[in-house]
C-alpha cells in the first residue's frame, strides 16, 4: 500500500525503523459499524448486524478472541444508525474513526451507502469491509483500502439466465427493469450482457426512480412487449411494489426474478401467495453444503461456526426465531475474513492488515471468498432461489439445488 510504502521509508530515514515494526499491544479488536438501523434499508440493515452479532460472539465464545500477535483479545463491536442516510454514515464513520478509535470500520447496506463512506475509510486510511455494496462502480475509483464480500452486481442475474437457457432454450424476450440506484444499474448492465450472450432479445430496458410510489406506468410499457422473463428491483419496498403490481396488470411471464426483495423473509410476509415462485439471486441461502469437509476436499482454510450453528447464533442474535437471509450470513463472512487476515498479519495496522485481506482465500458457512488487487470479490458464487410453499428453494445451480424449479411460475 502507498501509505505503508511512505512510513517505512520514513522510519528508515530516521533511524527509528525496529523488528518487528507492526507488533503493537492491543487490549481488544474494535469493529465500527454506521449500519442502516433504520430508514428504507432497514430490513436488510437489520439482518446484517445480526450477522455481524453473531460471528463475533462465534469469534469469542468458541475461539477465545482474535490472535494478535500471540495473544487472544475480545473482538468488539460498536455500531450506530445511520438512518439511511450517506449524510449519517459519513459523520458516523468520522465518530467512530475519531473518537472511539476503531480498529477497522464496515460499510453500510447498499451501493450508495458503500460509496459514501468509503471516501471517509481512505481519508484515514483504515480498513472497510464492504458486506452490502454490490455496485462494480465501488472498484473502479482507485480506493485501496475497500474489500468486499458480497458478489459484483454485474454478476447477479447471470446464474438465473443460464438457468432459464437451460431449461426453456426456446425462450427469447427478457425485459429488465430495475432501480435508478449504483447497484441495480449495475445488475442490469450485467444482465444485459449476459442475455445477449445467450441469445436472447431485451426487449425492454428501463430503471425507475428511487421511493417509486406507482410502478404503472412503467409495468403498462413493459407488459405491451410480451417478455417472456422479467428480472429487475431493487431493494425491499420498490421489490415488494413491483411484484404488487405486476399482479394488479395480470402480468404472467415464465419467470419473474427480483434483486435483493425476494431473498428477504419480509418479502413473503408482506405479500403472501403473490410471493409463490418468485426468485431472487442470492449469495446464501440455508442448505448450501459448504463444510469443514468440503474445505478439506478443495484444500482450503476453513473459519468459522458450520451453518446451522451460525443460524443458531443468528437467531440468538435478533431475539427471534427466523432463518436469515444472505445479509446476515455475508456480513459475518466479512468478520470471519477480518479475523483471519488479523491473525495472519499479526497486527492491527491497517495497511498490514489489507495486504493479508488481499492474498487470503478461504472457505466458511457462507462460501469461497477471494478478492482481486481492486478489493473486489471474484471467489464467491451465487445462487438462485425461488419461493415454493413459503420457503425458500436452492433451484440454481445444479449442484447446490435443493430443488426443482417451478417453470413457467404459477400465475398470478
Amino acid at each position: 500500500m502507498r501509505t505503508m510504502k511512505v512510513i517505512i521509508v520514513m522510519a528508515i530515514a530516521l533511524g527509528l525503523l525496529m523488528v518487528p515494526a507492526l507488533s503493537m499491544a492491543v487490549d481488544n479488536v474494535v469493529i465500527g459499524h454506521p449500519a442502516a438501523l433504520s430508514g428504507k434499508y432497514a430490513k436488510a440493515g437489520n439482518q446484517a448486524t445480526g450477522g455481524i452479532t453473531a460471528i463475533v460472539d462465534w469469534v469469542n465464545s468458541a475461539r477465545g478472541g482474535v490472535n494478535v500477535g500471540g495473544k487472544k483479545v475480545p473482538l468488539v463491536y460498536k455500531n450506530y444508525d445511520n438512518e439511511s442516510r450517506k449524510e449519517m454514515v459519513t459523520s458516523l464513520l468520522e465518530r467512530l474513526i475519531t473518537t472511539d478509535k476503531v480498529n477497522f470500520t464496515f460499510s453500510a447496506y447498499s451501493s450508495g451507502l458503500t460509496l459514501a463512506g468509503a471516501t471517509i475509510a481512505e481519508k484515514y486510511g483504515i480498513v472497510y469491509m464492504d458486506h452490502g455494496g454490490a455496485s462494480d462502480k465501488i472498484f473502479r475509483q482507485g480506493f485501496e483500502y475497500v474489500v468486499q464480500t458480497i458478489g459484483p452486481g454485474s454478476r447477479y442475474h447471470a446464474g438465473t439466465l443460464d438457468m432459464v437457457r437451460k431449461i426453456d432454450p426456446g425462450a427469447k424476450r427478457v425485459a429488465l427493469a430495475y432501480e435508478d440506484s449504483e447497484f441495480a444499474r449495475s445488475v442490469m448492465d450485467g444482465a444485459a450482457i449476459k442475455a445477449e450472450q445467450l441469445g436472447f432479445d431485451v426487449v425492454f430496458r428501463r430503471t425507475y426512480p428511487k421511493g417509486v410510489t406507482d410502478l404503472t406506468p412503467l409495468l403498462s410499457d413493459l407488459k405491451a412487449t410480451n417478455p417472456e422473463i422479467i428480472i429487475g428491483g431493487g431493494h425491499f419496498q420498490d421489490g415488494q411494489l413491483f411484484n404488487r403490481q405486476l399482479a394488479d396488470l395480470n402480468i404472467n411471464p415464465k419467470l419473474l426474478s427480483l434483486i435483493a426483495a425476494a431473498t428477504l423473509p419480509a418479502f413473503k410476509e408482506a405479500l403472501g401467495d403473490l410471493s409463490e415462485h418468485v426468485m431472487g439471486p442470492s449469495h446464501w441461502e440455508y442448505g448450501v453444503t459448504f463444510s469443514e469437509k468440503a474445505a478439506k476436499k478443495a484444500k482450503m482454510t476453513w473459519i468459522g461456526p458450520s451453518q446451522d450453528e451460525f443460524v443458531s447464533l443468528f437467531k440468538k442474535a435478533v431475539g427471534k426465531d427466523t432463518l436469515p437471509s444472505y445479509h446476515p450470513a455475508e456480513a459475518g463472512a466479512a468478520v470471519l475474513a477480518l479475523v483471519l487476515a488479523v491473525e495472519e498479519a499479526g497486527t492491527v495496522d491497517s495497511d498490514a492488515v489489507r495486504k493479508t485481506l488481499g492474498d487470503l482465500e478461504f472457505m466458511s458457512y457462507y462460501g469461497t471468498w477471494d478478492v482481486d488487487d481492486t478489493g473486489k470479490q471474484i471467489g464467491h458464487p451465487m445462487v438462485d432461489v425461488q419461493w415454493q410453499n413459503g420457503k425458500r428453494i436452492i433451484v440454481w445451480p445444479l449442484t447446490a439445488k435443493t430443488g426443482d424449479v417451478a417453470y413457467p411460475k404459477k400465475k398470478f
